[in-house]
């Protein structure tokens, strides 16, 4: 039975760029790969951006009216056989979105393995992660670390390079002014305090 994977990390733990070498690892050895994301991420359009500077174009972006299962399904029927589903961002995706995956992995035999944010910058969980921490077969945490040496386990919002705590969950990375750093508890509670 093929497995749904859920890959989870900070804001620049590596998430993207492991995303896109588990690609080419499974396209060295010819097999198939489709890479989704969600719409809402609209950082690089319809590109995986790593913050190392490799980039790739995605397969399907991802609308919440979107059904995955039918989208897979056709794509095997147009393009043959596929060897794994790659789902970069999968925060933002809907928990039935995360139930569709499921689906696919178990009935069709196909590994998924989704990456993303477990929390966003108040600590809040986004709706695909929850769900993903509930019915995934294997979570695995990708780590990095704070400014000051530990590590790293929350993603702070800056809006024009300063520290925000209130806000919409979803704001994009690198527009409209806002920046992320990944923080450990510690200095996340240092800079809220000192606000």
């Amino acid at each position: 039975m093929s497995k749904l994977y859920f890959r989870y990390g900070a804001m620049n733990s590596g998430k993207s760029t492991h995303l896109m070498q588990v690609a080419h690892n499974y396209e060295e050895r010819g097999m198939r790969v489709v890479l989704l994301k969600p719409f809402t991420d609209k950082k690089g359009g319809n590109n995986l951006v790593s913050r190392l500077g490799v980039i790739r174009e995605v397969d399907y972006l991802i609308e919440e009216k979107d059904n995955i299962v039918e989208i897979i399904e056709k794509d095997v029927e147009q393009k043959g056989k596929l060897n794994c589903i790659l789902v970069d961002e999968v925060q933002f995706l809907k928990s039935y979105q995360i139930d569709e995956l499921f689906k696919i992995a178990v009935k069709n035999g196909i590994p998924i393995i989704c990456y993303g944010l477990r929390t966003d910058f108040k600590m809040n969980g986004f709706e695909g992660s929850e769900r993903l921490l509930l019915i995934a077969h294997s979570i695995e945490e990708m780590k990095t670390i704070c400014k000051c040496g530990n590590k790293a386990i929350v993603n702070a919002r800056k809006v024009n390079g300063k520290f925000v705590f209130e806000g919409e969950q979803v704001a994009i990375d690198n527009t409209d002014d806002v920046q992320y750093e990944s923080l450990c508890g510690e200095c996340f509670f240092r800079f809220k305090e000192n606000k």
